[in-house]
């Protein structure tokens, strides 16, 4: 919201007050000033002329010799703008002056005519295309005739007034009107504004007679109506009003149009003027949309309206978007001599959606999403009759045309001064509470020490005691609250048990090398869905920024292989990365549900474990690398004995044969293995391993607390055991048997040796395994270890059809 300094002067004695002090003062009571804007800042030396001669130039289709009143003398400059004539008020950038860009304008030949000095356009006045009256869109600027000749240009455009530009928060929309910012203001500064009326005069001729109003459900439009203004002559606006607009960042337009957004700034309260003839009707009905019904709104797009949007129909087809954008059929044009005005309330919920769906926002639309002082629809609109009538030469037809009508009252909250002092710290008086209330616009009663407070509808926003006392801090002043240290008991903070445990897999993974990566979790739809080792469906935004980040992502690995990628393409060979991060799972539909939201952790390595130096050969990185940071981490979490590994082929993106799923007491809480050839190609990285788990399951299996054994202080026993077994037989399974055989005395099972070829039958492999046994509480004796060894061997040839060698 842009307010201008000069504007709020017509309202409230600023005088002794300059704009830095205003912006300060309102940053320190609730309403944050981004910045100040005084358009005439960089520039100098620019004034009013006026063109008393101008021919075509003799070299040029396009240059203008002109000659130029600028006061003291007359001078010749030579202009190329196609809107150039004789006996026109024009801007003038004199030899030595400064436009916009800081450019320097100085004594020239165009053409070889001398040119002593610029006429300007609006836009190297530092005005942007948007905001310039499209009639001088493509040329220079007319200034009023009544402009005198050689003074400077800045005050007839207001360029020399001061923008302060307002962050407004959701709560506080009323700040989003000239009145509302006037009323904060003078809350401030302890002033009541001060409003010029508007007198509206209306003809006999009743409004009712010319048009019917019908709003549908009022729970869409709480207030509709439509005021009649006849006669009307569409002609640009008085300066003051154009330079107004220009200034708040809109487009003047017509005498028409200028209005109507000149009321939505000056009351917050949108309107809309349509075209009476245009309507081919006398009739207003304001409905939902029809199913394919369409519109073509002011833009020039065609729309295709729902049931989810309301729209201002002639009776039978639709003529406005309600809220946000009027229809091209019946806009406001030079041939227009009815206007039919239009204020209304409507659903806050409809007009965003609205809006969002057709990507349209207008200041229109933003107010209605907000909230607008439901008191003044009425007498915004009748302003904005009397001024269009004023400006237009038109007669305002008797009455408004209601099709509903809302009944405001003030909102009564009653609170003690206790409670105001006890919540802020302070000690204001009643006669001080009492002040800030007046200043506030609020009556106040007071009944056996409780104060009844009566809140205009201009300020919606308030409505419990909370909003009251945050009112009576502002203008107290927050810097006047008491600064307190906090009282009662602390206790000192702490990691909880999943923060610990995360924090020990970081430690971990980065003692092995591996380093933490941190990736986006919005991504594309197919990356999305790729290595995931459980069902879900995607959660998709309504409007993603861009293509590449449309999705929620359902795995880690996707993003680390982005990283690679990265990395790779800067000759960054050898990669290893993790990451811990949320992923994004949806069971059912993604528009009304929210999506789970799961921890995993995910590896990803590319390259050589270590190069090739004088003493060794370059070792790559593969399967087992990355299968043995996970058993580390496994082990050094204590779940190794619970962990166990599947081959698997059902992971699309996986190498068939070198994945595995990995499972922690039977339940499948990841996977391992090798990146797809094709799918690292697409990913433009090299052979690349990688590895994701659920961390959630991981972390509830585990025990934060480390339980420490002494080491025994009896020897332990080794034996190996070489088997003859199917070639499909799986080391996860051999281990599996031996482990549940063995006894309490077992202690490890290490795999040493696998061999298929020269003396082994076809369809078989050979595992040997070294077994350790121990007991912490006395020596092992050859008769136990045999007991243990021959159960073993038992059970392998029955389970495996094993053949001990």
């Amino acid at each position: 919201m842009l307010v201008s300094y000069k504007w709020l002067n017509e309202y409230l004695d600023l005088s002794a007050i300059t704009p830095k002090e205003l912006a300060d003062k309102m940053s320190v009571t609730g309403i944050e000033v981004e910045g100040i804007d005084v358009p005439e800042e960089g520039l100098k030396k620019i004034v009013v002329g006026e063109v008393t001669a101008c021919e075509p130039h003799p070299d040029s289709d396009h240059l203008s010799i002109c000659q130029v009143d600028i006061g003291e003398e007359i001078t010749q400059i030579v202009c190329g703008a196609p809107n150039v004539k004789s006996g026109i008020k024009v801007i003038v950038a004199l030899p030595g002056s400064r436009i916009t860009g800081n450019v320097k304008i100085k004594k020239g030949k165009m053409r070889g005519q001398v040119s002593n000095g610029m006429i300007c356009s609006l836009q190297e006045l530092g005005y942007g295309d948007s905001v310039i009256p499209k009639e001088y869109a493509e040329g220079i600027y007319y200034l009023p005739a009544d402009a005198e000749v050689g003074k400077p240009v800045f005050p007839y455009l207001d360029m020399d007034d001061h923008l302060i530009e307002l962050s407004i928060t959701p709560n506080r929309a009323d700040a989003l009107s000239m009145r509302g910012v006037a009323y904060e203001v003078g809350a401030i500064y302890r002033q009541t504004p001060s409003f010029k009326p508007f007198e509206l005069h209306e003809v006999e001729t009743a409004a009712a007679s010319k048009i019917n109003v019908t709003v549908e459900d009022q729970a869409d439009a709480p207030a509709y109506q439509i005021r009649i203004i006849e006669d009307v002559t569409i002609a640009p606006s008085p300066q003051w009003l154009q330079n107004r607009l220009m200034n708040e960042g809109i487009r003047p337009i017509n005498n028409v149009v200028d209005v109507t957004n000149y009321i939505l700034l000056l009351f917050g309260q949108p309107l809309h003027a349509f075209d009476y003839q245009k309507l081919n009707s006398q009739e207003i009905l304001v409905r939902r949309g029809k199913e394919a019904e369409t519109l073509v709104t002011l833009d020039g797009e065609s729309r295709t309206v729902s049931g989810d949007d309301i729209v201002i129909t002639n009776g039978q087809v639709p003529v406005a978007l309600a809220g946000v954008m009027g229809g091209l059929d019946s806009e406001i044009t030079a041939t227009t001599t009815t206007v039919a005005l239009e204020a209304a309330l409507f659903d806050p919920l409809a007009i965003r959606l609205t809006s969002k769906k057709f990507n349209l926002r207008s200041e229109s639309s933003a107010r209605f999403e907000k909230g607008i002082n439901q008191a003044t629809v009425a007498a915004a609109c009748d302003a904005a009759a009397a001024m269009i009538a004023e400006l237009s030469g038109g007669q305002v037809l008797k009455g408004a045309v209601e099709g509903a009508t809302v009944d405001v009252a003030p909102v009564s909250v009653a609170i003690t001064l206790d409670r105001i002092n006890r919540y802020l710290g302070t000690k204001i008086d009643q006669a001080e509470v009492e002040e800030i209330f007046a200043a506030l616009g609020f009556t106040a009663t007071l009944d056996n020490e409780t104060y009844h407070v009566s809140v205009p509808p201009r300020r919606w926003d308030i409505s419990i005691e909370a909003d009251i006392i945050e009112e009576v801090a502002r203008i107290y002043g927050y810097d006047r609250l008491p600064s307190t240290l906090p009282s009662g008991e602390t206790v000192a903070g702490r990691l909880t048990h999943e923060q610990m445990l995360t924090r020990k897999v970081r430690t971990i993974l980065e003692g092995n090398g591996v380093s933490e990566a941190i990736s986006y979790a919005l991504t594309t739809e197919d990356k999305a869905q790729q290595f995931t080792f459980t069902s879900s469906q995607v959660t998709r935004l309504d409007w993603p920024m861009t293509e590449d980040r449309a999705v929620l992502r359902l795995n880690l690995i996707a993003g680390l292989l982005d990283d690679l990628a990265y990395n790779l393409a800067r000759k960054n060979s050898n990669v290893a990365l993790y990451e811990i991060g949320r992923v994004f799972k949806q069971a059912g539909d993604s528009k009304k549900e929210l999506p789970t939201e799961v921890n995993h952790v995910s590896i990803a390595v590319t390259g050589n474990v270590h190069n090739k130096d004088w003493q060794s050969q370059a070792q790559k990185v593969d399967f087992y690398h990355v299968k043995g940071i996970l058993e580390n981490l496994f082990d050094q979490l204590g779940l190794t004995k619970r962990i166990s590994y599947t081959q698997t082929n059902q992971l699309q993106e996986m190498h068939p044969g070198r994945t595995a799923m990995i499972q922690l007491d039977q339940q499948v809480i990841g996977f391992v293995g090798q990146v797809h050839p094709t799918v690292a190609k697409a990913y433009d990285v090299t052979e690349t391993y990688v590895a994701e788990l659920d961390l959630d399951q991981l972390l509830q299996n585990t025990s934060a607390q480390t339980v420490y054994q002494t080491v025994s202080k009896y020897p332990a026993v080794n034996r190996d055991i070489a088997l003859l077994l199917s070639e499909t037989t799986t080391n996860q399974t051999v281990n599996t048997v031996i482990v549940e055989s063995a006894g309490r005395f077992l202690q490890d099972v290490r795999l040493f040796d696998v061999y298929q070829g020269k003396n082994i039958e076809s369809g078989k492999k050979s595992l040997a395994y070294s077994l350790t046994f121990a007991n912490p509480e006395a020596t092992l004796t050859d008769e136990e270890i045999n007991q243990a060894m021959a159960k073993i061997t038992k059970n392998l040839e029955e389970k495996l059809q094993a053949e001990v060698r």
